[in-house]
């Protein structure tokens, strides 16, 4: 029956109609794998010519980052050795070697993001601090993380240029974890800068410069080491050839007498006409050599792809790992179980780091590891649990707003109650809760003398308590095996 209070003073005669609300209102689940990689681009202009730079922008495709920011630095210095034996006829068989490219570019946003896309990455935000000019600067990338804070879709934090940095490192992650830790509804997908110690080293480094707050650290987690994809090498750019890209490749040749010691790529390139029919297919054959290069990178941008493709087919509650990345060639360290032992378990700070590992039959790069930088916390230990309680979170945050101001009594208690209560259900038949039953599984309280007091009505605040059993991976499956002694 229609609240007759409700309706509107009629002065006219004639039939009305009043549509009444019978559903209850509900829980939207926000997004749970949203990106923002903060990094330098080559250009940052829209189609009106507008400068994008430090303006978040929302893309979901390498096009449109084509179309925005232009693409890769273009790489410099690679070395192509060729041998050079001589034939009967007089000419000469040349043969590649080995290509090389000792100083690689330390822009590395274009090429992240092709691998995200390639691991099943889709909608995410980019950060232009500058361009390929600039120098790689940690101010200039927390610049870019400031940025962030007025984009609320955004889930994950990354950063695919900051390992070019040459101090203040792990400062840019702490900051990155401490704008989680405040807004409370993203997560830091950190990198373990590598050097020339090795890893034993540079995991330590990590833990003596990450913060040990427990309520910071739950917001992030750590992966090495950099792998080595298949991914092409750009040493022009592809999308404005100049003309001048095959002079960055210059040729090495055994014996260094040959007149193409020395020589570019530009210098071998055949004309029309004549064909030198010679320097076309060595030509040919440096192009695919270096296309065959592998191209390290830093694992995080395809594990925010791994992210978003586990949250799609699977759920935010189930742990990111024993996945295997695609266009790998092979992880630049080889890790054991014995070496993976001290990381994935700190028994001094809990800095866990997660390691991408190479299996007999199972593939070269398997996500091996699903703990948070809080790895001794009971609570916050694993990266599927932490990202699952943001996800409810932001959600309920975002269903109750419609509820400010309305009156504090039970019939907005009730529906409050009633509107999350369907959402966690939901979540536990999709098998993120554990429990028998919905009432195993979570609880939600609210109400006078259960999470408000009279003072707390008087000053008009609604306390809303809730409670989960949020399912928890298998990290160790101990299999006991025992003789059984015959009966008969």
């Amino acid at each position: 029956m229609a609240n007759s209070a409700l309706i509107p003073r009629l002065k006219t005669p004639g039939v009305y109609i009043e549509e009444i609300s019978q559903f209850p209102p509900s829980v939207a689940q926000v997004p749970t794998a949203i990106p923002v990689f903060i990094g330098y681009t080559q250009k940052a202009k829209n189609e009106r010519d507008e400068d994008l730079t430090m303006k978040p922008v929302r893309i979901s495709s390498m096009l449109e980052y084509r179309n925005l920011f232009g693409g890769p630095d273009p790489e410099k210095g690679i070395t192509v050795e060729v041998t050079a034996d001589p034939l009967k006829d007089g000419s000469k068989k040349y043969t590649i070697k080995r290509a090389s490219n000792p100083s690689p570019s330390k822009f590395k946003m274009f090429y992240s993001l092709q691998w995200f896309f390639i691991n099943g990455g889709g909608d995410c935000w980019i950060v232009s601090v500058g361009n390929y000019a600039a120098t790689l600067s940690d101010t200039t990338l927390l610049s870019g993380l400031e940025e962030t804070d007025k984009v609320d879709e955004i889930t994950l934090i990354l950063f695919p240029d900051a390992q070019g940095l040459t101090s203040n490192y792990y400062g840019l992650y702490n900051e990155a974890l401490g704008t989680c830790a405040r807004l409370g509804d993203r997560f830091t997908i950190m990198d373990i800068q590598p050097s020339e110690e090795g890893l034993t080293a540079d995991v330590e480094t990590m833990r003596n410069n990450i913060t040990s707050e427990i309520s910071t650290a739950k917001y992030g987690a750590a992966y090495c080491p950099n792998i080595n994809t298949n991914l092409d090498y750009y040493f022009y750019d592809k999308m404005v050839d100049d003309g001048n890209g095959d002079a960055n490749v210059t040729l090495v040749l055994t014996p260094d007498t040959d007149p193409l010691e020395g020589k570019t790529l530009a210098d071998i390139k055949p004309v029309v006409p004549p064909i030198d029919t010679t320097n076309s297919a060595l030509y040919a054959q440096v192009k695919a050599a270096i296309r065959d290069m592998p191209l390290e990178l830093p694992p995080s941008s395809a594990i925010a792809g791994i992210y978003a493709r586990v949250d799609s087919t699977r759920g935010v509650w189930k742990a990111p790992a024993n996945v295997g990345l695609d266009f790998v060639v092979e992880p630049t360290v080889n890790i054991t179980d014995k070496t993976q032992e001290n990381l994935n378990i700190d028994v001094t700070s809990g800095k866990s780091v997660n390691a991408i590992r190479s299996f007999t039959g199972k593939g070269k790069g398997i996500v091996w590891g699903a703990r948070t930088l809080a790895g001794n916390d009971n609570e916050w230990r694993y990266i599927s649990v932490r990202r699952f309680f943001n996800m409810v979170e932001e959600s309920v945050k975002k269903a109750t707003v419609q509820f400010v101001f309305e009156p504090n009594d039970k019939n907005t208690w009730v529906r409050v109650k009633g509107m999350i209560d369907n959402f966690l259900t939901l979540q536990w038949r999709a098998g993120a809760l554990q429990g028998a039953v919905p009432e195993h599984a979570f609880y939600v309280k609210v109400g006078l003398g259960e999470t408000m007091t009279a003072l707390d009505i008087l000053e008009g605040r609604l306390i809303v308590e809730i409670g989960m059993a949020v399912v928890r991976p298998a990290e160790f499956i101990i299999l006991q095996f025992m003789h059984k002694l015959p009966e008969s």
